[in-house]
């Protein structure tokens, strides 16, 4: 870096804050960054539209913020947005490189560009960047280096510069622009007219102009200071700081009130003053600001304070009655002590005493302008300021001292002193009570000085906390891990002469976390489960009715009470103070809580200082916080709220609302929706434009037609709702402030329709489905029951076939052993035949012997007829008629058959068929028709002839064929 500029920056930063002293506080700045906007660095100018949605001129599009959710619009070109302005239909103007028009909101709230580049003649439709635009009775005018395009109505007429427009503002009901080389101009009738008298060269550049009074203008010129512009004269406005407007050069102007104007700067940050040109305020970066170069001003609706940077984007509060003290501003030291003593205010810290010497004193200190300087002999930890006998004293981390002017001086070197307590109530008192790190000690007061240090004996705790019983003549003591202790004094409290600790078993909820306080008077102590007061009646303690138990279970770490009897306290790091003031139906109080300063306090070492009502002070991590409790009280207004994003979730996101109101819509004002069911998962995204109450702020939800009742009070602004069932719907969310005001409800209604398969149409597809499956289970049940029924059939036709079939075996059995049995009957038959015919033969045989050997048988007539006989029998057929009767019997006619086939055969081929059909040999049919074997052939020879079948055919296998039908 340039050793030239290092130096010019340091010279800069040390010389800037000697044109006017610094006031006793600095409000609250809240730092944005373009990593938190996801936007350029620079801002160039900033709006607010009816809703409180704000809008910024950046350099990567048109920046939008809406209380919690920040949102980007670029240019169809993505260039730089220097300029925005708002017309009556909150439609936001913007211009940039070779295009122009305006942003405003689509039917679902989403904003969209409408470009009025058409309306440009073509010849003129290339320009580089809009710097300034000027609204005037729906007119707009944008100003470009060589051009000022004026659009009215659906017209831009142009007027070109032949040399260049510097700058562009309206101030009151007038446009006024800057010609080089004609001064300042005014528009009227259409045309551009001068506006002063002075001769143009003589006109410094101009870059802010405002309505300073009716008659008069206030401008500003980056590197010659102020002018005012009255009865078109043009004059210096002198201020004592005119050498620091032109080093470091005045970007921009802004009304803040009916008093103040700020000035923003190059390198001297934001500077506010008064219409009589002094400097009242200045904010930079030791203030807590990024960056010392301000390109915009802008106040809000609420009186807020933005500031466009040259990287990112502060809200200073600086209407707010919280505001934060500094001692040190390179330290940044924490705060433990605070006093008024002397026209003087005093701030003891982690790193020593601090001094503010007013050279302007307000009812409210937090504007008094002055110096802060340290304390000679004070530097080390300071515990406690206290103003005894009319004077300081401070407990330090070295003892004892007194406070005069920025001098402090030792009482005593001690390890550690907490507190004084004077030990009368008639003042001044001879005597002071000093609780310590080693017990209780004393000092004496006379002849108007503090002296004689002496430590009393019989008692050794650490004494932080000590209130003295001047009826009893006893002291009381804390120890947050010991209890509660009653010292007993002397008559002549020179010594202790009985010491008593009070746990759990004495009334109180814990031996732990136990602090103790005089409060109205009266001995309280604060404790894990609210306030408890000492009883002497029962010697115990018993919880108060100080606040009829309303913070019964508040853990409580520190009680303060002010001037007009209000109880301030600290639990868990947390402020808030019972407010007699403001009744209410059920107590005669009402509990307010700072969460500005949650979190912020020093915890174990909490502090409050109520000097007056507007002059609250509390330590903090970093300094003090000095509270201005009559203007928190007024500043508190009903909230406001604010629909952002609204939009579907899942497979795929679908915005539908984009958190911009039309401008005929209101706040609060119903939107709709109607939703297919595959968008049934919601998520809603709200806020609230008061933006100096962030912290101040709960919101409470109730999604009617889902939900049962309103959600508790929260600080998330954003809320899902995942897998919705089919039905109407309306969203409420409403906010509420620290003093429980709320906001009326804002409400978004939607409809989620049923999923296809839920629609009319698809339940008269259901019922015509349920009708067929109605009609095809009929039919089906008719089916079955009709296979059932066959299927019984069949089981019965099966049922009488096995019985059926059974009879037939019973049947066939018993022909069988029918058959059995005339086969054997007809086997013996045979037999008996076979056997009678070899027995006869023999006879005969025997007898023709006989006949031979005796010569009998031509001799005897006798023995003739007996061969006879025999014959006779061999040829009866009676034997052959019951065979055949047999034979056809068991064989199925089969003599019957064979003659009714064959008539041709013979009685004895009939015979010879049905031995051969009995598997008889030729040998068993000649014995059986008592003929010779060679008979048996020729017989069987002569039945193949009338039979007509050859030799190679089997005559068994014939017979048996050609009566098979019948057989079977």
């Amino acid at each position: 870096m340039n050793p030239r500029l290092l130096l010019l920056s340091l010279l800069i930063l040390y010389i800037c804050p000697l044109y006017g002293q610094r006031q006793l506080a600095a409000p609250n700045i809240i730092n944005y960054t373009n990593l938190e906007y996801k936007a350029g660095i620079q801002n160039w100018s900033t709006t607010q539209d009816e809703n409180g949605i704000l809008y910024f001129g950046n350099n990567e599009g048109l920046l939008t913020f809406n209380g919690k959710y920040w949102e980007l619009f670029q240019l169809p070109n993505q260039t730089i947005i220097r300029s925005v302005k708002l017309d009556s239909q909150n439609r936001v103007f913007v211009g940039g490189q070779d295009d122009l028009g305006y942003f405003s909101p689509a039917k679902n709230g989403e904003l969209v560009f409408t470009s009025l580049k058409h309306l440009i003649p073509e010849e003129d439709r290339n320009f580089d960047d809009i710097w300034n635009i000027v609204i005037h009775n729906d007119e707009v005018f944008f100003m470009e280096v060589t051009r000022i395009f004026h659009l009215k109505g659906n017209r831009i007429r142009i007027y070109k510069s032949e040399t260049e427009w510097k700058y562009m503002e309206k101030a009151g009901n007038s446009i006024y622009a800057q010609e080089k080389g004609h001064g300042l101009l005014k528009f009227e009738d259409e045309v551009w007219k001068p506006a002063m008298s002075t001769p143009p060269l003589q006109m410094p550049d101009v870059n802010s102009l405002l309505q300073l009074n009716e008659d008069s203008l206030l401008i500003s010129s980056s590197d010659r200071g102020l002018f005012l512009l009255s009865d078109q004269t043009l004059t210096r406005y002198k201020t004592d700081f005119d050498s620091l407007l032109v080093n470091q050069r005045v970007h921009c102007m802004g009304q803040i009130n009916e008093e103040w104007i700020g000035l923003g700067t190059k390198s001297a940050g934001l500077l506010i003053i008064n219409k009589q040109g002094e400097l009242i305020q200045q904010y930079g970066y030791r203030e807590g600001m990024q960056t010392n170069n301000v390109r915009s001003i802008f106040v809000d609706q609420n009186q807020g304070l933005w500031l466009g940077l040259d990287d990112g984007i502060d809200y200073i509060d600086v209407n707010g009655s919280i505001k934060q003290i500094h001692p040190d501003k390179d330290k940044r030291v924490t705060g433990y002590a605070a006093a008024s003593h002397g026209d003087k205010l005093y701030i003891g810290t982690s790193d020593g005493l601090y001094l503010f010497d007013y050279s302007e004193k307000n009812n409210d200190l937090g504007l008094s302008k002055g110096d802060f300087a340290p304390v000679k002999s004070g530097t080390g930890q300071v515990w406690n300021l206290q103003e005894i006998n009319g004077s300081l004293l401070m407990a330090h981390e070295d003892g004892a001292f007194f406070v005069e002017e920025d001098q402090a001086y030792q009482i005593y070197p001690a390890p550690g002193t907490w507190m004084f307590q004077p030990a009368s109530t008639i003042a001044p008192s001879d005597k002071v009570y000093i609780g310590t790190y080693l017990g209780l000690a004393e000092i004496d007061y006379k002849e108007g000085a503090f002296q004689h240090q002496r430590h009393l004996e019989g008692f050794d705790e650490s004494l932080r906390f000590m209130v003295v019983d001047y009826q009893q003549n006893a002291i009381w003591g804390s120890h947050p891990y010991r209890g509660i202790f009653r010292l007993e004094l002397s008559a002549d409290q020179s010594k202790i002469l009985h010491s008593r600790i009070y746990q759990s078993k004495d009334g109180l909820p814990s031996d732990l976390y136990n602090y103790l306080f005089r409060i109205k008077n009266r001995l309280i102590v604060a404790t894990e489960d609210g306030l408890y007061e000492y009883e002497a009646a029962k010697d115990r303690f018993i919880p108060s009715n100080l606040v009829k138990r309303s913070l019964a279970g508040v853990n409580i770490q520190h009680l303060k009470e002010d001037s007009e009897g209000n109880i301030w306290f600290i639990s868990n790091k947390k402020v808030g103070v019972i407010d007699y003031s403001q009744p209410t139906q059920n107590k005669p109080f009402t509990i307010i809580h700072l969460p500005e300063l949650s979190d912020k306090v020093v915890g174990g070492h909490e502090s409050i200082y109520p000097l007056d009502m507007q002059n609250i002070f509390i330590g903090s991590n970093k300094g003090f916080f000095h509270i201005n409790y009559t203007k928190y009280r007024q500043n508190i207004t009903q909230p406001d709220i604010l629909f952002g994003k609204v939009r579907s979730f899942g497979k795929k996101d679908s915005v539908l609302y984009g958190g911009y109101p039309l401008y005929t819509e209101q706040k609060g004002e119903t939107k709709e929706a109607l939703l297919p069911y595959s968008m049934n998962s919601l998520h809603f995204e709200y806020s609230s434009t008061l933006f100096g109450q962030f912290s101040n702020l709960e919101y409470s939800y109730f999604l009617e037609g889902f939900d049962r009742e309103w959600s508790a009070w929260i600080n998330k602004s954003e809320k899902d709702y995942t897998n919705l069932p089919a039905g109407h719907y309306i969203f409420k969310v409403k906010s509420r402030n620290n003093l429980g005001n709320e906001s009326t409800v804002s409400t978004f209604t939607f409809e989620i329709s049923p999923p296809w398969y839920k629609t009319i149409w698809s339940y008269l597809v259901y019922l015509f489905i349920v009708i067929g499956l109605f009609a095809l289970i009929f039919k089906r049940q008719k089916k079955k029951h009709l296979q059932e029924q066959t299927q019984l059939k069949h089981l019965h036709q099966l049922k009488v076939d096995k019985s059926e079939k059974e009879i037939v075996k019973l049947r066939n059995e018993k022909l069988q052993a029918d058959i059995n049995f005339k086969n054997q009957e007809l086997a013996s038959t045979t037999m008996h035949l076979v056997q009678r015919g070899k027995v006869l033969t023999k006879i005969k045989e025997e007898l023709m012997v006989l006949g031979r050997n005796h010569r009998l048988e031509n001799e005897s007539a006798d023995f003739k007829r007996l061969l006879k006989l025999i014959s006779e029998v061999e040829r009866s057929d009676s034997d052959w008629d019951r065979f055949s009767v047999h034979f056809d019997h068991v064989h199925s006619n089969f003599l019957s058959t064979l003659k009714d086939k064959y008539p041709e055969l013979t009685p004895n081929e009939l015979k010879i068929c049905a031995f051969i059909k009995m598997n008889l040999s030729s040998k068993e049919i000649a014995q059986l028709m008592s003929i010779s074997l060679k008979a048996v052939e020729v017989g069987r020879y002569r039945l193949r002839k009338k039979l007509k079948i050859s030799s190679e055919i089997n005559l068994f296998d014939f017979l048996v064929q050609s009566t098979s039908s019948t057989d079977q």
